[in-house]
């Protein structure tokens, strides 16, 4: 059991401790080991396996590392079994729904004995919700609609939530002796925010002892098929998993017909028929049409990727790209991008400390910045209106300023940028006195209240503040939270082109839970001509590895270095943003 899996029991037990109205220190107890396991960076097996100590985790105590070397062991929570004699576990899927919570929950199920999604949207569609006191008709109508985007996400699980059950089982794979080469293909390959299944391909001179061995994973919950060169998994986590072993010769065409995407290789055999040729995952052939021998016909390559695209006058087209977005005919014209890198990073621009809800000091996440060569990074605690996460005031924010002039006077490796988090307020003012946002070396502003306003008054909110001269970056700009919240509605193209006048840049929020702008946002700021930055929106130092998932992003919208402004050397960020260039 990998550390998410641990992590989801553990707050499966906290929602169903706070159903139960069971002791609030108790409930933030399972929450907050929850949060510590999902981020921590050993694998928990591991730990359990060479008998180490789990107490010494911070918020795990006794009780809870019995728990996860229970899990580890037993695959399963006797606690969690147990809780779910007195309360229906489904009733967690609805507790999660925006505006809903525990105790709504616990009424539903109370009062209409509604136990699941089903129940609770047919009781929503036959008016019996409305009717419940501190619901009414439009709380009702917003249950059926936050079910009806549910179940278009259904099923798809989060990249960053995808790399962690995948790349054990690669691991675990590539420790056969009988595999000599495997790598993922899918739209996990092209690292698409959300991803529904994994496909596995693999090279092997003796597949039988391969499939054993995938089929006898030990998180494997369900074999859905096995075969000599196919099978697939469901894993406990309900990721199902392909693996096919391909020969060497045809190893290349499968990769890139599984990498997909269905409209690029539909793009690409149309391609190869216009050449006299062939494309399938099988290889490239001229000749052999019709033939039910998928070999038939003279082979002409598919080793590799590179010999595929060769076949078809292509150069390889890298797999981020593979969307059908215009990447063949640029690919044609000698005009692929150079797609901009981890490495083309220079800085890191919003990431929290202590001062509000960070978990490192201010001095920690320098040295942090610096380990990682970065020449310039950004400071940038919240202002005081999102007081759960220990919001600055003009008073705090002015002792921070204290702190950071000595860590300064300490560091000259790297330049220190002091920053806020600025919430914009329900009616476009910004949360901090403007002579504290003067102040400031760089200013982002971003929306965490009210997210659900009328979309006219909404893009008139977020106008305003951008229009606000001491603006340098809007932060995470729809607010979305993949799989859990949707985007604000509001206008964006309104709001970009309004960022672009103001020469305020728009951020790639990197967290994998955000990914705030998408890939499509992202191509369309750029056509715009909106300045973008990446950044992590750290909140410890480990969280600063998150920028590979912004990096991947920035790649499927086309984004070269020349596209992100903190690939900049300073001097040249400074002029673009404009700030002190002798910071």
């Amino acid at each position: 059991m990998e550390n998410i899996e641990i992590a989801r029991v553990l707050q499966d037990v906290a929602d169903l401790l706070e159903i139960k109205g069971s002791n609030p220190f108790r409930i933030r107890a399972y929450r907050n080991a929850a949060q510590v396991v999902a981020e921590h960076g050993t694998p928990l097996r591991k730990s359990v396996a060479e008998g180490a100590d789990l107490t010494a985790i911070p918020s795990i105590g006794k009780d809870m590392a019995r728990h996860i070397e229970e899990l580890v062991t037993d695959g399963e929570l006797s606690l969690l079994a147990e809780l779910s004699q007195d309360v229906p576990l489904s009733l967690i899927e609805i507790m999660r729904l925006p505006g809903l919570g525990a105790k709504r929950a616990k009424k539903l199920w109370e009062e209409l004995e509604i136990t699941n999604l089903d129940e609770l949207e047919a009781a929503a569609e036959a008016g019996d919700v409305a009717g419940l006191a501190g619901f009414g008709r439009k709380t009702q109508e917003k249950i059926l609609s936050s079910i009806g985007r549910y179940r278009k996400r259904e099923g798809r699980v989060k990249l960053g939530d995808a790399d962690q059950y995948v790349m054990p089982l690669v691991e675990y794979l590539k420790e056969d002796e009988h595999v000599q080469h495997l790598e993922v293909a899918g739209s996990y390959r092209r690292r698409r925010e959300t991803v529904r299944d994994i496909d596995l391909l693999a090279i092997s001179d003796d597949a039988d002892p391969v499939m054993r061995r995938f089929a006898s994973y030990p998180d494997v919950q369900k074999v859905e098929s096995s075969g000599g060169t196919r099978s697939t998994v469901l894993l406990k986590s309900g990721l199902q998993v392909d693996l096919r072993v391909v020969p060497p010769a045809s190893h290349g065409a499968a990769l890139a017909y599984f990498t997909g995407s269905k409209e690029h290789n539909v793009a690409m055999r149309k391609r190869a028929i216009k050449r006299g040729l062939r494309l399938s995952e099988y290889g490239v052939f001229r000749g052999g049409e019709g033939s039910d021998d998928p070999w038939a016909g003279e082979f002409v390559g598919g080793g590799d990727e590179t010999e595929v695209y060769a076949a078809l006058d292509l150069p390889w087209i890298p797999p981020e790209l593979r969307e059908n977005r215009g990447e063949i005919d640029a690919a044609e014209r000698g005009e692929l991008p150079k797609l901009i890198s981890v490495e083309s990073i220079r800085g890191d621009l919003q990431m929290h400390s202590t001062w509000s809800d960070g978990k490192d000091s201010l001095e920690t996440m320098l040295e942090a910045c610096v380990a990682r060569g970065y020449e310039y990074f950004a400071i940038t605690d919240h202002s005081k209106a999102l007081a759960m996460t220990g919001g600055m005031d003009a008073a705090k924010l002015s002792e921070q300023w204290v702190e950071i002039n000595g860590i300064r006077a300490r560091h000259s490796e790297i330049r220190l940028l002091r920053g806020m988090e600025v919430d914009i307020l329900a009616g476009g003012e910004l949360d901090l006195e403007d002579e504290m946002l003067e102040q400031l070396d760089m200013v982002l502003i971003s929306v965490h209240s009210r997210l659900d306003l009328p979309g006219p008054q909404q893009t008139e909110r977020i106008i305003k503040a951008i229009q606000h001269p001491s603006v340098h970056i809007l932060a995470h700009p729809t607010g979305r939270q993949i799989n859990r919240r949707d985007p604000m509605q509001f206008d964006l193209d309104a709001v970009m082109q309004c960022a672009a006048e103001n020469d305020v840049a728009v951020e790639l929020n990197a967290h994998p839970d955000r990914l705030d702008l998408s890939d499509v946002h992202l191509m369309r700021a750029r056509e715009i001509g909106c300045e973008i930055v990446i950044s992590t929106d750290a909140h410890k130092t480990s969280d600063l590895d998150l920028m590979r998932y912004g990096v991947e992003q920035a790649r499927r919208a086309w984004l070269q270095p020349s596209d992100v402004l903190n690939t900049l050397p300073f001097e040249e960020l400074a002029k673009r943003l404009g700030l002190d260039p002798s910071i």
